[in-house]
């Protein structure tokens, strides 16, 4: 064994010591947070990961940046080869991965391929974020430096490989192996060597010795960079939530008596996975560019939620791991003292900033959580919502309307209850805008016309029907929330209800996704998806006149990005001789919010601009005669919206039922 086999094994032991003694001081405070399963659908997992985190599916939304990051990420992984193989040299100098014939050469002419494009990459990352400015990757001086120092690293980890692969081609008398293949090298190092030489030698040496210690200085510096995304992403994205959990809030145990906190005021209340998104934050701002709050000048921003979580983290965690019981910063809490009550109650949970993250983290959820300890731990929010909860406390509705008024819409329409005969095929849940509101009372009883067009048998629970929890659970009251469920889901059950069919996807998704939390199972379809089969099967047949409209239609994202129906809405719509659909610059899955998601619709904006006039005006230029919608809330901040710009009498809102029905030839 050589004196550089000495050096190096000592510097790798080094290295790898330092970095695993990170990994385990950093697994133990994330260890630090409330338990949870995460390891549930294996298979599922593993497919999201090989979707989102190798296939980069989300960060490809963005077409130039998510090329940037694809390149930069697949060379890092194929780099990982010439990795493998530089550190085997440290232990014995003439090994290479030759021995595995047309694979060796496949890798090696890839590694230097992309070696060029990783280059162009991080030179373009540079540009973007020191020339251009691109305002989501402004993160601060510190920020910044952490990205250059990256950045330059990774440079400095492929062009110390380059000049090791052009020196080795020219200690071999420009020869390469019998499976080698670097067409980039081979070129630069008749450029840079005209003959085999000891300089050769000498260099290759350097930058062998370069391209290690370039890599184990990136690799020990990631602890303490934000860019420790690049261990902690794949795990992050194989623990996000699957199946109807993705679209579901965490259900408390509020019959637990061994619980003392509901909610999280600080870090330590978090569960292990929302702690682990901090760490798992690469900054990028995605999250904040899409904000609705953040867009219309709110004090949210999505990302320093997460980054103020993993600060946290950082200063409390060796505290307490450490025993230690007296110091200002156990005085604090996350809640207030990193997070403003502000902040929180800016959030309208349209989950566009979980939808776009490249990582998985689930904003929204830690949000929540957070309100949830404002309100049952501190009885500390808005004032706006003392009457709010009292309502859905003793009406059943957000409103103040009386509950033995629900079913007033029906009358004359022959709509039987389940009480008096539970027959029907489905059970029609109104909600509590479709019963009391007088505007969107006019589009239940077009969905109930349109069901009894295609001769659908259905019923309504009447005054038995009460608010399904969603304004209340997304305002952090979940032990109200949880007492309308339970109530809702006894009803339901005790009828035998299979499906169900409703006017709102915010009682879309909660009937669909979180009442089986509570024992409720049932078959949930929206509105737009009963009238878009009904259409299909020629239940509902359309007039042949002509109608002269241009109508654009606003995505609910309760309905798009939690429950992905995008087209349902739109179809029949396309099916009106004569309509024109005109889509807004925003729509489907990247749709901006109309600002009264999260219980907002009861809250006043009194920061920058109002969120459903930024979508009223988007919707005004495309020149749309009639704005659709299949949400009430949408239907209300949409309509404030143009009669705030003073076009009330030029454009109007509908719901697509109305529309239909408008154009169906009656029975």
């Amino acid at each position: 064994m050589t004196y550089k086999n000495l050096v190096f094994i000592l510097i790798l032991i080094t290295s790898m010591g330092f970095f695993l003694l990170n990994i385990r001081r950093i697994l133990s405070y994330i260890l630090l947070g409330q338990k949870e399963n995460r390891f549930n659908n294996p298979a599922k997992r593993i497919t999201n990961v090989l979707k989102i985190a190798f296939g980069q599916s989300k960060l490809l939304r963005d077409p130039v940046a998510g090329i940037i990051h694809f390149l930069i990420f697949w060379g890092f992984v194929l780099f990982l080869f010439a990795v493998i193989e530089s550190i085997i040299q440290g232990f014995y100098s003439p090994f290479t991965l030759e021995f595995l014939g047309p694979v060796f050469s496949l890798i090696t002419i890839i590694q230097d391929i992309f070696g060029i494009f990783v280059s162009v990459a991080v030179l373009s990352a540079l540009y973007r974020r020191f020339i251009k400015k691109v305002a989501r990757l402004d993160v601060g001086k510190v920020g910044n430096i952490d990205a250059a120092v990256i950045l330059v690293l990774i440079l400095g980890v492929v062009l110390s490989m380059f000049g090791q692969n052009i020196s080795h081609i020219a200690n071999n008398n420009f020869h390469l192996g019998e499976y080698e293949v670097r067409p980039v090298s081979n070129f630069f190092s008749s450029i840079f060597y005209s003959q085999s030489t000891l300089s050769s030698e000498l260099f290759y040496e350097i930058f062998w010795w370069s391209h290690l210690l370039f890599i184990f200085g990136f690799m020990n510096f990631l602890p303490y960079s934000k860019h420790f995304h690049v261990v902690t992403s794949i795990p992050n994205v194989y623990f996000s939530k699957i199946g109807k959990e993705k679209y579901s809030l965490k259900k408390i145990n509020l019959e637990d008596e061994n619980v003392s906190q509901y909610g999280a005021a600080d870090f330590e209340h978090l569960s292990w996975k929302q702690i682990l998104d901090g760490f798992a934050c690469t900054e990028c701002g995605r999250c904040t560019s899409v904000c609705p709050a953040a867009n219309t000048g709110k004090v949210l921003s999505p990302r320093k939620i997460i980054v103020d979580i993993r600060r946290r983290t950082e200063e409390k965690a060796p505290l307490i791991l450490g025993g230690i019981q007296e110091n200002s910063i156990l005085t604090q809490n996350l809640v207030h003292d990193y997070i403003t009550d502000e902040e929180l109650w800016a959030c309208t949970t349209c989950n566009a900033c979980v939808y776009e993250c490249p990582v998985t983290i689930e904003h929204v959820d830690t949000i929540v959580d957070m309100r949830r300890n404002l309100v049952l731990m501190e009885s500390n929010f808005p004032p706006e919502l003392n009457a709010v909860f009292k309502n859905i406390e003793t009406n059943f509705t957000p409103w103040a309307f009386n509950s033995q008024d629900r079913a007033n819409w029906a009358e004359g329409m022959g709509i039987k209850t389940m009480a008096e005969d539970s027959n029907g095929e489905f059970l029609f849940w109104v909600g509590c805008a479709g019963s009391f509101d007088a505007r969107y009372q006019k589009v239940t009883k077009s969905i109930a016309k349109l069901m009894q067009i295609a001769n659908i048998e259905f019923r309504i629970l009447g005054t038995e029907e009460k608010c399904n929890g969603d304004t209340a659970r997304r305002l952090g009251n979940e032990y109200l929330a949880q007492i309308l469920i339970q109530e809702n889901v006894e009803t339901l059950n005790n009828y035998g209800v299979k499906k169900i069919v409703t006017g709102c996807p915010h009682c879309y998704n909660s009937l669909k996704n979180e009442f089986p939390q509570f024992g409720g199972k049932y078959e949930v379809v929206h509105h737009s998806e009963l009238i878009t089969n009904l259409v299909n099967e020629g239940k509902i047949k359309l007039k042949n006149e002509k109608v002269k409209s241009k109508i654009t239609y606003h995505d609910s994202c309760y309905l798009g990005r939690y429950n992905d129906i995008y087209d349902e809405p739109r179809d029949p719509l396309k099916k009106i001789n004569g309509v024109q659909i005109v889509e807004m610059e925003l729509n489907r899955d990247k749709g901006f919010c109309c600002g009264a998601g999260g219980g907002r619709m009861f809250l006043e904006e009194t920061e920058g601009t109002r969120i459903n006039i930024n979508r009223t005006e988007e919707a005004l230029k495309t020149n749309a005669d009639t704005i659709a919608s299949a949400c009430p809330f949408c239907m209300t901040m949409m309509s404030d919206g143009l009669k705030s710009l003073e076009k009330s009498e030029q454009v109007f809102v509908k719901d697509i039922a109305e529309i239909i029905l408008e154009n169906t030839i009656s029975n």
